[in-house]
This record gives C-alpha cells, structure tokens and sequence, in this order.
C-alpha cells in the first residue's frame, strides 16, 4: 500500500515540475503555438480527405456521404493504357535529376577554393540569382532561347552549318531540357547548405595536411569531402524520397502536343484527371500511390544509408 502512495506522489510531483519547466518557458511555446496550429491544419488535418480515393466521390454527398469502392481507382490506375509509359516517363526525369545532383557539391568545392573575396561573392550572387526567378519567367527564356526560326541555340547551330532544331518539339530532349536548366536555376542555392558546411572545417586540419605535403586536390578530397559528406548523404536521402515527384509546374508550362509522349508524368496526369475531368477520386488515388512509393524508397535509402555509410535521417 506505502509503494502504490509513494508512486502515486511521485507520478503527481513529476507533472507538476513539467508544468513548471512549461511555465518558466512559456515565451518559447508562444513562439511555437503559430507553427504547430499551421502544421496541424494545413498538414495533417487534410489528411482525412485520403478516404476520397476508396470512395465513388460526389460533390453532393461529400465525403462521408460517398460510396466505398474500395481499390476500383487503384485498379482502373493499373490498367490505364499509358500508365506504363506515365511512370516511367517520372522515373526517367526523376532519376536524371538526382544524377546531377552532385553538381551543387562540386561547385560548393571549388568555390570554397576561391581566395579572392570579392570574385568568391561575385560568382556566388549571380549563381543565387537564377533561383529567385519564377519558373514562368524561367520555361519562357527556354521558349525564345530554344525557338527554331529565331532561338539563341539555333542561331549559334546555323552559325556552325547544322541545321535548326525545335528542341522543345522533340521528346528525347525534353528530360535534358528540364533537368540541366533546373541545375542552372539551382545550383547557387542548393550549394549553399555546402558552402556552409565548408565553413566549419578545421583549418587545423588542413594546415596539418599541407604540413604533411598534401596539395589543394588532395585537401578537397581526404580533408574537405569528408567533412561535408554527412550533409551529402542526408541531402540525397531526403531528394529520393521525392522520386515520383517531379515538379508539376514546369513541366505543364513545358509541354506541348508535340513532347507529351516525354513529358507526360504523374503531376499532370493527376492534374489533368482531378481538374480537367473532375475525377477528384481517382486524381486523390493516383496522388496516394504516389506519396506510398515515395515513402518506400525514402525508408530503403535511409536503411542503406545507415548500413553502409552509418548515416541516416531517422
């Protein structure tokens, strides 16, 4: 009976000195309060509207009021025609994209090798620049610099004795396109992250190196690449698990009749089911199959990762 007491204080006196670490701290809650009410309301409180994609869904009935059908959307997905050409079309461009991503990596080392400040922060601005236009802005200049009667690229092709060619009309060029004008968008600012990591090497490290006959390679490569490759390898987790997730903007504003067979990916086909056609429940399926394998393929990285490089994110 004594120990049932003295836990029972012990429960109520732990409370209470919670409740008073809350209360000594209030001011950090208050900041918090704003970011958990918007994660809970705009992140996990749609969650619920997930059902639409087992239901025969109407406007009239709403949600709750909507059939159950069960993975008849699911089905109909599967055996959609041109679902095999729509997934691998976002595999390819997904894929493509992470292959280039060791570009920011790159370019955030040679960079940091840079002593001359003012050109350091010269190249550093005009390489941010590009990221804070809007894609519009960015698929246009693609438009005029790539136009096959009067476009940059095929001035400089007749200038050469090639003939002209309508890029954006050919679909083996459209994930090429896509991909390397997104590095030139990007790179700036996603070397940032690794320009800040460089910052933090120990220059005990590399006066130690360069004592022991190391040159500026050899720094970059045994000093300054391990340093940042926790960063790296986070990074390149969290890209995979965006892989069917290509960008639904500028591939809509890309594409045309001519490049749909390259260009179509499960972002349009979602778009172009749920708000074209008004299938709100099949878009809402296709989306869910989407964010499922995305979650699958962060876990597996994540679990490589964490096997082999003993990194990882959770």
């Amino acid at each position: 009976m004594g120990d049932l007491k003295e836990g029972s204080v012990r429960r109520v006196s732990g409370r209470l000195g919670g409740l008073r670490r809350v209360l000594s701290r209030w001011q950090l809650y208050v900041l918090l309060f704003p970011a958990v009410v918007t994660t809970l309301l705009f992140h996990y409180y749609p969650i619920y509207g997930i059902q639409i994609a087992f239901k025969n869904y109407k406007n009239s009935r709403g949600i709750w009021g909507s059939k159950w059908v069960g993975l008849k959307h699911f089905k109909s997905l599967f055996s959609y025609v041109n679902f095999g050409d729509i997934l691998r079309n976002t595999l390819s461009i997904s894929l493509y994209s992470i292959a280039v991503f060791p570009c920011a990596v790159i370019f955030a080392l040679m960079l940091n090798e840079v002593r001359n400040l003012r050109f350091k922060k010269t190249i550093q601005m005009v390489s941010y620049a590009p990221h804070f236009m809007s894609t519009v802005v960015v698929v246009s200049m693609l438009q005029i610099f790539m136009q096959r009667s009067n476009g940059l690229f095929n001035n400089i092709l007749a200038r050469l004795g090639f003939e002209r060619v309508d890029f954006l009309a050919i679909p083996k060029y459209f994930a090429t396109i896509y991909v390397w004008s997104g590095v030139w968008q990007n790179l700036g600012w996603n070397a940032i992250i690794y320009i800040a990591a460089l910052a933090g090497v120990s220059l005990d490290l590399i006066e130690a190196a360069k004592i022991d006959g190391a040159n500026r390679m050899q720094i970059i490569l045994h000093v300054n690449l391990p340093h940042i490759l926790p960063t790296i390898i986070t990074l390149l987790i969290m890209s995979t698990g965006s892989v069917l997730s290509v960008g639904f903007e500028k591939i809509y504003l890309m594409q045309n009749p001519l490049n749909l067979d390259a260009s179509r990916v499960i972002s349009t086909y979602v778009y172009e089911m749920g708000i074209e056609n008004a299938r709100l429940d099949f878009a809402t399926a296709v989306g869910l199959f989407n964010n499922v394998v995305n979650i699958i393929i962060l876990v597996i990285v994540n679990t490589i990762a964490r096997k082999t490089a003993k990194i990882s994110i959770f």
